[in-house]
């Protein structure tokens, strides 16, 4: 069983949205696992996903009385789902971003582990995600403790973003159910309460999104105060890069392009990417190279780099197209950069998701120069669609692009290793070097194009890592 508080096609906000809704199709058809997903019901989550109301009299302990909660169902990812009907906490328009967000995923994690007594076999492993489901891992160790209907069932805590711990008032933890002091202390992290922490503390086991993320989060750089602990319990700590859900991602299929194409024939691309330009606005030069990026405009993605970047890349003579909304500072210097450039620059504020896929298609290098990034898809993505990677080396960036080596004829992509600006231009030039060769162009293409990063190949590995824990 697998508890999310967001997973595709119900609910999406980033990453954990892609690998929540892919893992469980991916799982089930392994034949191996009898795998579902619990995740909340959103009132971004179309209607027309839901099968059937399940339950309209699922009662859930909450806040010192009984709150009678309705559950949805349905197979519109691909595997059994269970949708938690609370409105008053889920149906606010956005998944994250509220005071009271500590509250709204302890609801829900009361109310999924309610709903699987209400299912009736208790599943060997429940595997959980990221800090909302902090929760559910400390009420799961303590329900062992206590015996009863889930005595034997095992947890797997998987961390896709270190940084965000779900910090939160201790006050505030009497109120929620956490009464025992083993339970609420669990929670203390410099002052506050953290669910994060907690549910690192009282899983069995913890994967994380790629094999170097889990040593760079053992460190004090990269560990956001958790390194102790991550230390403490490595040897129970596992690595498994993503996956890309290659129907979903697949450029000889994808309804969102003007055109399709494979490695067998990249034919397709070319018109893919008069498409993009078109989209854009921008002259239909189509031998003129074009840099992209699909992001959150915050720093951890790199923006400062980019900003300071910014002349250089428009002096390298590429077209620049950019697909993201955050922060102001950065939002506001793409906005510049499109007034500086208007005929090399294109920006779009906010998330597109067909947009996206178009960038994918159309654009020649993807721009992806991290501080740090647990595993990344957009490099996966974009490998998948013949677009070359350039990557900062860290994470999952690291584990999946290959350096292109040009006298061996290996590689898919171009990364560097210091945060710096000019390690970034450095490795830009480069590629763009080597686009001015299309036969050597086209072998980095192939290379990522023919890349294994599906999400069977990493399904496989999370069953191993099921049956190891339910073992414990």
């Amino acid at each position: 069983m697998i508890f999310s508080s967001e997973a595709v096609p119900f609910s999406k906000t980033g990453g954990l949205g892609d690998v929540a809704g892919a893992l469980p199709k991916a799982l089930q058809e392994t034949g191996e696992v009898d795998i579902s997903l619990i995740t909340p019901l959103y009132s971004q989550t179309k209607p027309g996903l839901l099968r059937e109301l399940l339950f309209d009299n699922l009662y859930v302990e909450w806040l010192g009385s009984m709150r009678r909660t309705r559950v949805w169902y349905s197979e519109a990812g691909g595997a059994p789902a269970f949708l938690i009907d609370a409105p008053e906490y889920f149906a606010r328009g956005e998944v994250y971003g509220f005071r009271d967000d500590h509250e709204r995923f302890a609801f829900f994690s009361r109310a999924a582990l309610t709903l699987l007594g209400r299912l009736g076999t208790p599943p060997d492993v429940v595997h959980l995600n990221d800090w909302p489901c902090g929760f559910a891992s400390v009420w799961l160790r303590a329900g062992r403790e206590w015996g009863g209907f889930l005595s034997r069932t095992r947890t797997l805590f998987s961390i896709h973003n270190l940084a965000y711990q779900g910090a939160f008032d201790p006050g505030d933890l009497w109120r929620l159910g956490f009464r025992q002091g083993d339970e609420s202390n669990a929670f203390m992290q410099d002052g506050a309460a953290a669910a994060l922490k907690a549910g690192l503390l009282a899983c069995d086991a913890i994967s994380t999104v790629s094999r170097r993320y889990s040593f760079e989060i053992q460190s004090p750089e990269n560990g956001y105060g958790l390194d102790w602990l991550l230390r403490m319990r490595r040897d129970r700590l596992v690595g498994i890069t993503n996956g890309v859900d290659y129907e979903t991602w697949n450029p000889a299929t994808d309804e969102h392009l003007a055109a399709h194409y494979d490695a067998e024939d990249l034919s397709g691309k070319r018109e893919c990417k008069l498409d993009l330009l078109r989209r854009y606005g921008l002259p239909e030069e189509l031998d003129r190279p074009v840099v992209a990026s699909i992001s959150r405009l915050v720093a951890q993605k790199g923006f400062d780099l980019i900003k300071q970047a910014g002349g250089a890349i428009i002096e390298s003579g590429a077209f620049f197209v950019a697909l993201g909304s955050g922060a102001s500072e950065y939002e506001n210097f793409l906005q510049e950069m499109h007034d500086a450039a208007p005929h090399r620059v294109g920006i779009y504020k906010g998330y597109n998701e067909p947009l996206s896929h178009q960038i994918e298609a159309g654009a020649d290098i993807f721009l992806m120069p991290s501080l740090y990034e647990p595993c990344g898809l957009n490099q996966m993505y974009s490998m998948r669609y013949g677009t070359v990677p350039v990557v900062r080396a860290t994470g999952g960036l690291d584990d999946t692009v290959e350096n292109f080596d040009r006298e061996r004829g290996t590689g898919n992509g171009f990364k560097f290793e210091p945060y710096t600006a000019l390690a970034m231009v450095d490795k830009l030039h480069e590629a763009l070097h080597w686009y001015a060769e299309p036969d050597v162009w086209r072998t980095i293409q192939l290379n990522g194009m023919r890349a294994d990063n599906s999400w069977a190949a990493a399904a496989r590995k999370y069953v191993e890592v099921y049956r190891a824990v339910a073992g414990m």
